[in-house]
């Protein structure tokens, strides 16, 4: 990966700071360091997605259910860990390589939030067969439990996910 695709969130993170400065809204942080990052940039008209940046209102109003969400996988007996948000740090890199493998993803614009060993792809693709490839590669990764293919083809139309500066 380019040092310039590892500082994309961060450069995201900073643009958002400026944005809610700007426009004296409450400033979006990743409160919780869920994995947040980019594939691949093909499509540079692909909206940027909002990732998991929360104002410290949503991030209180998040807490509790967070708490709920995570532990409950352990007590089902699906996660060896009480705490299925503990599994996404280790499964991004798994992940990441999971989907740069797969042929064609050059030519899409896709990120990928990890929340509870559940992936949310998100961006655009250059086709629904490029989309299905990615969805199942994640979900081949061992350890993720659900995948959430917020994807669209081409990049023109309302992104089925919240967009930065929302």
């Amino acid at each position: 990966m380019s040092r310039a695709a590892a500082l994309m969130p961060v450069l995201l993170l900073a643009a958002q700071a400026a944005a809610a400065q700007d426009a004296g809204a409450p400033l979006k942080q990743n409160w919780f360091d869920d994995p947040f990052f980019r594939v691949s940039a093909g499509l540079a008209a692909c909206a940027v997605p909002q990732g998991p940046f929360y104002t410290a209102e949503e991030r209180r109003a998040q807490t509790h259910s967070r708490l709920e969400r995570g532990t409950s996988c352990w007590l089902a007996g699906k996660c060896t860990d009480s705490n299925a948000y503990r599994y996404d740090k280790p499964l991004a890199p798994k992940v990441r390589a999971a989907l740069l493998a797969v042929p064609g993803v050059q030519k899409s614009s896709v990120w990928v939030v990890i929340q509870r060993r559940w992936v949310y792809l998100q961006g655009c693709v250059p086709s629904s067969a490029l989309a299905r490839k990615l969805e199942h590669a994640a979900r081949a990764v061992p350890d993720v439990e659900t995948v959430v293919p917020d994807l669209m083809i081409g990049t023109r139309g309302k992104p089925p996910y919240p967009t930065a500066g929302q």
